[in-house]
Parts: C-alpha cells; structure tokens; sequence
C-alpha cells in the first residue's frame, strides 16, 4: 500500500490533491487540517510516503511544521503546495529542510512532474522559481536587520513561517496588542507595507 498525507486547511485542496495522488498510484490520501492534526495521524497509522504542506495552517505555521514532520516520517518527501509562489517562500522552504516547493496556480502536470520528482529523490522547483532564487541569492546584501530589537526579531521570523498575530502573542507569551504593535514598528523599520510585505522581507532575509 502506498500512502500520501496532504496537510491544508481548505477542502478543495484535499479534493484536487488526493484526485492527483490517486491517479499517480497512492492507494490512499490521508488529508489533516492541521499540523497537529497530521502529527497525530503519523504517530497513530500509517506512515505516509508522501507528504504534500501548505504554508498556512491554523496553529502553527507549515514551515515549522516540516521538522517534526521530518522526525514522525523520516523517508517521507515533503513537498511545500503553496498560493504564494514568491521567492522568498521557495528559499525559506528548502531552508527548513522541505524536498520541494509547488504553487497552488500550477497546471496539473505541474504537480504530476513535482511529485515524480520527489518520489525519485530529487527536489523541485519550477524553473521560473529555480532561476529567480539563484538570482535572489546573487544579490544577497549584508544583514539589513540590525537595527531590529530582539523581539522585533522574534516577531518578524514567526511572521515570516506564516504565523498569525494572535498565534504570535501565544506564542511568545504576550498579548495580541503588543503582538500588533511590534507588528507595526517593523513595517515602519523595514518600509515595508502589509503583513505579506513583512512575511517577504522575513523569507528573502533568512531570518
């Protein structure tokens, strides 16, 4: 029996997702709405042979979930399936150890090439994404992020795995307010605008 697990939170993904895993030859597609949730799934059944991610996830965020993940099923490839296909989210996904990295705006034959590519060893990334990363990597500049605090910091590096305000503040242990004030002052730091703005700039700098 082959097995995959598809980690999201929208039903239409688990839909389009197991459809696809099917016709490649997975006997069954386990499907979680959470990180905790597929943990659970692993420890308790079958390992999977595959593991398909989103980034965001209630809880904790995808990119800190591909550890653990890692250690419940240590031969899984993981394959990020994402909606945002910046650079910076393929970067920080290879960084956290993931085998490769899909948007959600790929063709089918997209995924179908992705997971063929995993299941032979590889990792993927589309070559638009694989060019833009070797040119994101070539103009790196030095740390910009010295003048943060280090809170500022914790903040920035959650905000950049995909985590909420709120999971944020529980996080580290503070309130949601001071959460959104840190928030605040690091877009005004960094000149950046939007949560999304923070979130690149966090995934383009490794932080």
């Amino acid at each position: 029996m082959k097995h995959a697990l598809v980690i999201d939170d929208h039903p239409i993904t688990h839909l389009g997702a197991s459809r696809l895993l099917r016709d490649l030859g997975y006997d069954s597609v386990g499907q979680a709405m959470s990180g905790e949730e597929a943990l659970d799934q692993i420890r308790s059944g079958e390992l999977p042979a595959l593991i398909v991610l989103d980034i965001s996830l209630p809880g904790k965020g995808g990119l800190d979930l591909v550890a653990p993940l890692r250690q419940a099923a240590p031969d899984a490839p993981i394959l990020i399936f994402s909606m945002n296909d910046q650079t910076g989210f393929a970067a920080r996904a290879l960084q956290a150890g993931a085998n490769g990295f899909l948007s959600k705006n790929a063709a089918p034959e997209d995924f179908r090439a992705a997971i063929r590519q995993l299941e032979a060893g590889e990792f993927y990334l589309s070559p638009k994404q694989a060019v833009a990363l070797a040119t994101l990597r070539a103009g790196a500049s030095a740390d910009p992020l010295s003048a943060l605090s280090d809170r500022e910091r914790q903040v920035l590096a959650l905000i950049g795995r995909g985590m909420g305000l709120q999971a944020i503040a529980d996080d580290l242990g503070v309130s949601y307010k001071t959460a959104a004030n840190t928030s605040s002052s690091l877009k005004k730091k960094l000149g950046v605008e939007g949560i999304n703005g923070l979130m690149k700039f966090a995934l383009e700098s490794g932080v």
